[in-house]
């Protein structure tokens, strides 16, 4: 038995209720009311139809005109008759014919309203003429009544549907009166499932969560040494790492009843109804207790208090004044666990965070080497490969997250599609990689010699100081084909992943990016826009030299200007200035001073290396694209050994063997606007 059927087995009553439950609150199935409400229709109709044939006037009968009624009686040719209230319904002794306009229309049985009710006279001339009558009662006309009452009916089925839509009936969930209820779902067994071993690149994470999981499955085995269950776990770490994703393994390995919202599912423009919605998925928790609670992006409801917009009464608060009572407050929530994510763990309030609301902290951070090669074996069980190396992959993806390396490995699969392959190898990897991480290359943008030149100066500016170095990463790529809103691009491969950086590694950083402002200065006596995005980044680097990383020897060990975030829009909108005039003077001094400095350095590099530099731009601008691994040949004066980018309409044909030496890659994505 599969491990899946195992958890259906397993899967408590109410979770599969429950389950039931959400389906049947999808949404107001309006093609299943069209077809019930036709069914009503034809009831009807066809009840009218068959009450008509019960209750109506024979349909063989003729209605007379009083004098025609006295001929026939007078005539003495009525056989028989029946008298309902003041209607005479007679038979005929033979047949006769009567003229209505121009037609002539055969009578056998006829009918005729008397001017009274039956009396004495009538009865005496009847039985003279030799008329045997009878009496009888009317029936009850149903379909009149139908007719009549189904305004009525209509308006009472409509006036129903109403209300059931208002409360949320019917089907649906978001109806007028139910907006206090809570919108969280609860996961059902037979949806398909994602457990802990689709789930790759946070070790730490995995066994935290899966701890709480089986105290929820056997807690005797932690309260019998006197633990207790933790209230609350937060994933934290940035966007792309997963927590959703851990959280879903969580409810496809717990086997308890989950609960999924989202944090701004609590939020509503009227006052008080995050806060009951709150209560409400607090008591559905308590109904199917054990059971673990979702929250997803918790920082939409639970940031800090007291911002003084809004006031105490503003709706966040109250919400979050009822999230924090229930998780720990005078009446405790036993066997129900809140999992939340967030990634602005910053903004959020203290309260919130201390022990006895979220007594675990968990950081989902970007994976390294091994949790990279770890989240690509997950994303490629499915994928027919061949000749695939994923540890080449996983070095040449430093800084990725799992939702870039998925993106990595769809891409791939979609480029050996798109190419009629029978599987995936590694130069569509490659490919995939350098489209995800660098942009899409822009081959149909036109560009005249003049920039195209430009720019292969600008690129093997970078590329030459990045090899000269000793400190710079090694190049990975150069191109001069657009990618994105680049007219080129220089990418470089960190040797091993870095989590501390040298004062030496960011200045020789800096010179790099000065090299492709510099490379035009020298060869075309003038500077471009191309390397705006170059010093913008630069000088950005050089500023956090000054004022947070303590590196100039002038300012000291010191930083400058606070952070002001406010709260409600969660990002830093304002440095206030902790410093005097004098001071911010002098940091200008220190960045413009550090800049500088780089820009001499890499001008003198590149004036004793203009042979080099020539070399480098002309072979860039023959082939296009330029491989890390081929720079040095290049230098060294050695041709390639491939085709020329113009002897295949403007295409580099790029070699097949796999370049192995790829560990990590740091691509610096410049925005050249050549005007």
């Amino acid at each position: 038995m599969s491990e899946q059927e195992n958890k259906n087995k397993h899967s408590t009553p109410d979770n599969q209720s429950g389950g039931d439950q959400q389906k049947g609150n999808q949404g107001f199935q309006w093609k299943q009311a069209g077809k019930t409400s036709l069914i009503w229709v034809i009831i009807l109709i066809s009840a009218i139809f068959v009450s008509g044939l019960f209750t109506g006037t024979n349909g063989d009968e003729v209605e007379l005109k009083y004098y025609e009624y006295e001929y026939y009686r007078d005539s003495e040719i009525i056989a028989s008759a029946e008298i309902i209230e003041n209607e005479f319904h007679g038979k005929l002794k033979r047949q006769h014919t009567i003229e209505r306009g121009s037609q002539r229309i055969p009578v056998d049985a006829f009918w005729v309203v008397l001017p009274r009710e039956a009396d004495e006279a009538m009865e005496t001339e009847w039985k003279a003429r030799g008329i045997q009558y009878t009496f009888d009662t009317p029936s009850v006309d149903w379909g009149g009544y139908l007719l009549s009452m189904a305004p009525w009916l209509l308006l009472i089925v409509f006036w129903i549907f109403i209300m059931r839509r208002m409360q949320g009936g019917a089907g649906g969930t978001k109806g007028l009166f139910s907006f206090g209820r809570s919108k969280a779902r609860l996961w059902t067994t037979d949806k398909p499932g994602v457990t802990f071993d689709d789930v790759a690149g946070c070790e730490e994470a995995k066994t935290e969560l899966t701890e709480i999981i089986q105290f929820l499955k056997h807690p005797k085995r932690f309260q019998k040494l006197g633990g207790r269950i933790p209230k609350g776990v937060l994933l934290l770490g940035p966007p792309g790492t997963g927590k959703t994703l851990m959280a879903r393994a969580v409810a496809g390995e717990a086997g308890v009843p989950f609960f999924s919202i989202s944090g701004a599912d609590f939020v509503e423009m009227f006052v008080g109804v995050g806060a009951s919605r709150v209560r409400d998925l607090f008591e559905q928790g308590k109904k199917h207790a054990p059971a673990i609670v979702f929250i997803d992006e918790i920082d939409a409801v639970g940031r800090h208090r007291g911002a003084g917009l809004g006031g105490g009464h503003d709706e966040r608060e109250q919400t979050l004044n009822a999230l924090l009572v229930e998780m720990d407050g005078f009446e405790p929530n036993t066997n129900i666990i809140i999992l939340a994510a967030t990634n602005r763990p910053d903004v959020l309030d203290s309260a919130l965070l201390r022990p006895g609301r979220f007594d675990r902290q968990v950081v989902v951070d970007a994976p390294d080497l091994r949790g990279r090669h770890g989240i690509l074996k997950v994303h490629t069980r499915n994928i027919p490969m061949k000749d695939v190396n994923l540890e080449t992959i996983a070095k040449g993806t430093p800084g990725l997250v799992g939702a870039d390396l998925e993106n990595i490995v769809n891409e791939a699969a979609l480029l050996a599609a798109r190419k009629e392959k029978s599987s995936v190898n590694m130069d569509d990897f490659e490919e995939a990689k350098d489209k995800v991480m660098m942009g899409v290359e822009r081959k149909s943008m036109l560009l005249s010699d003049e920039e195209k030149e430009l720019t292969a100066y600008h690129e093997s500016g970078h590329a030459l100081v990045a090899k000269l170095l000793p400190d710079a990463d090694p190049v990975h790529k150069v191109t001069i084909i657009p990618r994105g809103r680049a007219l080129g691009l220089t990418a470089q491969l960190p040797i091993d992943e870095r989590h501390n950086y040298a004062k030496s590694y960011i200045e020789t950083k800096l010179k790099v990016l000065m090299g492709g402002r510099v490379a035009e200065q020298i060869i075309f006596g003038e500077l471009t826009t191309g390397g705006g995005n170059d010093i913008e980044v630069a000088s950005k680097v050089a500023r956090k030299m000054v004022c947070e990383w303590g590196m100039s020897d002038v300012m000291g060990p010191l930083t400058f200007g606070k952070k002001e975030e406010e709260i409600f829009l969660g990002r830093e909108i304002a440095k206030h200035r902790d410093y005097s005039e004098e001071t911010a003077q002098k940091i200008d001094e220190e960045v413009t001073k550090i800049l500088t400095g780089a820009e001499d350095d890499v001008m003198k590099l590149l004036k004793e290396n203009i042979d080099k530099l020539h070399a480098l731009a002309k072979v860039l601008l023959e082939y296009e694209t330029i491989e890390g691994s081929e720079l040095d040949g290049i230098l060294a004066g050695e041709k390639l050994n491939r085709r020329p980018a113009r002897e295949n309409n403007g295409q580099t044909i790029e070699k097949a063997e796999d370049t192995e030496s790829v560990d990590e890659i740091e691509p610096e994505k410049e925005e050249k606007e050549v005007k």
